[in-house]
């Protein structure tokens, strides 16, 4: 059974920063594209940042480019989230997922995290 935990979550000022973490507990964590989502209060979740096996093809929503950095860890079976600048608009639950490359479907993710808060204030 795969799990998911992030942590890095917290409370900052507009213009601050922070990074998420999520751990994998996975035997071979370059056999899944992980990325990250965001559920904001009253909002329907929605997708923040994309990383593939080997961490060489990210994508970005258009929301947070310029300011966001997907990275990934193998040796570590880490993903992280580096946020810059943050905006009261990037208060959100943020989430991890994880795509096992071996099943069907490019950005299905079959496996999710409990989820990191993440507030910004004004």
């Amino acid at each position: 059974q795969v799990q998911l935990v992030e942590s890095g979550g917290g409370l900052v000022q507009a213009g601050g920063s922070l990074r998420l973490s999520c751990t994998a507990s996975v035997r071979i964590f370059s056999s899944y594209a992980m990325a990250w989502f965001r559920q904001a209060p009253g909002k329907e979740r929605e997708f923040v940042a994309a990383i593939n096996w080997s961490g060489g093809h990210t994508a970005y929503a258009d929301s947070v480019k310029g300011r966001f950095t997907i990275s990934r860890d193998n040796a570590k079976n880490t993903v992280y989230l580096h946020m810059n600048s943050l905006k009261p608009e990037d208060t959100a639950i943020y989430y991890c997922a994880a795509d096992d490359l071996h099943k069907p479907g490019l950005y299905e993710y079959d496996y999710w995290g409990q989820g990191t808060q993440v507030t910004v204030s004004s």
